[in-house]
């Protein structure tokens, strides 16, 4: 049984492989690219939520301040694009611990306003320095070369690249999951009291948790302003904070491709809601629908509420139960058809 489970996984890991590597013939890489981006923002908040039980407000802080630290770095100090993406990197580990150390102190929703609340004084902040930009931001950040070498001014090129990147910070997050240290932060989660009855550190576990999530978090910010060519306080806003959740619990809290279904969805769902919206109308002949371009947040909203009220594991999560419920019926049986044949033996 666990010889097969680890051939399906082998198998769907080759199938995702090669969908991502057509991908750029069906779809518009620039597009797949920021999708790539948030899809590996809401893998890192989920490695904090899903796994470690710690909800944060705040996260849009890292991603912009490391997208204004990878841009910077770029657009005026002329840095390497491997530099720069390590100085997102760092910056958002930084932030994390300072942020962390202050944060980890407090449990359930007071954590939760803590990282808001620092959320917002970085946002004012970046308003305010003098290397943001201010409301205007960052613009034209060069693309560059990729290890001096790789020309990442043409979008197939730059798309591969990006995969390769969130790919790389996915297999971190996989792998850190199935270690030890995993196992103890799927502990905390489940009980805190007794983790800490065991003798685990558990302030230690969850500000490693919080700074490897912030890390992964600003190389996302950073990858996202070399890709799209801007860093803006956009990226910073408590709204940005509440996309990431959203994201995360549709497509599948505590999952591993979860997020990742949730970054396309609600991303895809953004770009072709026009689109959708037109198709709506001429199938129904409700006019109403045509104004579904200017009504992002409402049906984001409303989807959102499906998700809740029909999906509460998201898509990702009930997909497992409902592939899971079969195999527990057929265990059932085997087990009550034995129990029956030893009663008559």
């Amino acid at each position: 049984m666990r010889a097969a489970t680890v051939v399906n996984r082998r198998n769907g890991y080759l199938l995702a492989a090669a969908l991502l590597l057509a991908a750029p013939l069906v779809f518009y890489p620039l597009l797949l690219t920021k999708v790539y981006c948030f899809a590996l923002f809401a893998c890192a908040f989920n490695l904090l939520i899903g796994f470690a039980g710690l909800v944060s407000f705040g996260h849009a802080a890292f991603f912009g301040g490391a997208g204004y630290v990878g841009g910077y770095a770029l657009a005026t100090l002329g840095w390497p694009v491997e530099l720069a993406l390590a100085a997102g990197t760092l910056t958002g580990a930084a932030m994390g611990y300072v942020v962390g150390l202050l944060a980890i102190r407090r449990k359930g929703v007071y954590f939760s306003m803590v990282t808001l609340a620092l959320a917002q004084m970085c946002y004012f902040f970046y308003l305010q320095a003098p290397f943001t930009g201010g409301e205007d931001g960052l613009q034209g950040i060069p693309r560059g070369r990729l290890l001096g070498l790789v020309d990442l001014s043409d979008d197939l090129v730059l798309y591969y690249a990006v995969l390769a990147i969130v790919a790389a910070g996915y297999a971190l997050i996989v792998r850190t999951i199935h270690s030890p240290f995993g196992q103890v932060l799927k502990a905390i989660r489940e009980n805190e009291a007794r983790a800490v009855s065991l003798g685990y550190d558990v302030a230690r576990y969850k500000l490693l948790a919080f700074v490897l999530s912030t890390a992964l978090t600003g190389l996302a910010g950073a990858t996202k302003a070399l890709a799209l060519g801007f860093a803006t306080l956009t990226d910073a806003h408590w709204a940005m904070s509440g996309m990431v959740i959203l994201m995360t619990l549709i497509g599948g809290m505590g999952t591993f491709v979860g997020p990742v279904v949730g970054a396309f969805v609600i991303l895809l769902l953004e770009s072709k809601l026009d689109e959708i919206g037109d198709f709506l109308a001429e199938l129904t002949g409700i006019d109403w629908f045509h104004a579904f371009g200017t009504s992002v947040t409402m049906v984001l909203g409303l989807v959102f509420m499906v998700c809740v009220l029909a999906f509460r594991r998201g898509l990702v999560g009930e997909w497992i139960r409902w592939r899971a419920r079969p195999r527990g019926k057929a265990a059932g049986a085997a087990a009550a058809g034995g129990a029956a044949g030893a009663g008559n033996g």
